[in-house]
């Protein structure tokens, strides 16, 4: 594709949205064509920070545009996605894709067909802590990963799997080459009718174990992976773009291992800023993305399996309360 401005446009403006279009915006080789969200005072408000045009209907918008990010709310991706698509317009999908397997088939393999670039917004792919630890990798044994954060209201439309969890899953699928064996989960919704707090233990064919633990209840924010390896371990700290190696080295005159330890920080880098460059060079140079279709579709395929177990596990555990909810014990008063 030539060096003119590419045009683009923004699907969904609330509080991610919003900063898909000040990001284009911002871009000296494209053109934020408008942006589109149903709520029109919302829309409105960010079309003039952007200084672009308000759309409440985002089909209009796609007669104008070579490519969008889809910014709404879940449930609504794979319908968004489907016309953007059929418009013959590249699309920037947030995470989760889609809420089911077949939705994200179907797009998949429309794109394949009209030949068009689907990317999912798997952000943290992008921060830089994750780009350091790849080369540090070496047969990693055991992951932990805590991605923990205080309630919000948005993001409440799914659960904390698809909306926290899927995160650190699509990172250990994207390090780990290997299929996966065995999947054991717990999680409980807390504040809203989903799952708030949960927890997979996912274990890998070659051996290797991941541990995830995820909340949207917590006190404080915390987004920490640690990597354990034959002679060295990672730790990786999402929300300050740093990892810390810590590898053993032997003392002067065979005394006691010491550990070395070694810091990587990266703090003044924009992850957003750097997805949607990614994206914007993907449809110059017509590349394929480093979270496609297929690798969204394979963080999802883990999350849904995770959810299916979590309701499994909730099922079994009414049954064993009974209709009265005290595990078939009746209590006299």
């Amino acid at each position: 594709m030539s060096k003119e401005k590419l045009r683009v446009g923004v699907i969904g403006v609330g509080y991610l949205g919003r900063f898909h279009a000040m990001k284009y915006a911002a871009m000296d080789d494209v053109q934020l064509v408008g942006v589109a969200d149903a709520d029109s005072a919302r829309v409105q408000e960010v079309a003039e920070e952007c200084s672009t045009k308000a759309f409440t209907d985002y089909q209009p918008l796609l007669e104008h545009v070579d490519a969008v990010s889809i910014v709404v709310p879940t449930v609504y991706h794979h319908a968004v996605a489907i016309a953007c698509l059929e418009h013959g317009v590249d699309i920037l999908l947030e995470k989760p894709m889609t809420t089911t397997l077949q939705e994200a088939d179907e797009l998949i393999a429309l794109a394949d067909r009209k030949k068009l670039l689907l990317q999912v917004g798997h952000l943290e792919r992008f921060n830089p802590a994750v780009l350091a630890m790849q080369p540090l990798l070496n047969n990693p044994l055991f992951i932990e990963a805590h991605r923990l954060s205080t309630f919000k209201n948005r993001g409440t439309d799914v659960d904390v799997i698809l909306d926290l969890m899927i995160h650190d899953i699509d990172i250990i699928l994207s390090i780990i080459n290997s299929p996966i064996k065995d999947i054991h989960t717990v999680g409980a919704p807390v504040i809203t009718q989903l799952t708030d707090i949960a927890n997979a233990r996912i274990v890998f064919k070659n051996g290797c174990t991941a541990n995830i633990t995820v909340s949207r209840i917590s006190m404080e924010n915390i987004r920490r992976m640690r990597i354990f390896q034959p002679g060295k371990y990672l730790s990786v700290d999402f929300g300050k773009k740093e990892v810390m190696a810590i590898k053993l080295k032997q003392g002067d005159n065979g005394s006691i291992p010491l550990p070395d330890v070694s810091r990587h920080g990266f703090s003044d880098q924009d992850v957003l800023e750097m997805e949607i460059r990614e994206f914007i060079d993907n449809i110059r140079h017509r590349r394929k993305p480093t979270v496609s279709g297929r690798e969204g579709r394979r963080a999802l395929a883990v999350a849904l399996s995770v959810i299916g177990q979590i309701e499994e596990n909730k099922t079994q555990f009414n049954h064993l309360l009974g209709e009265d909810g005290n595990f078939g014990f009746i209590d006299h008063p």
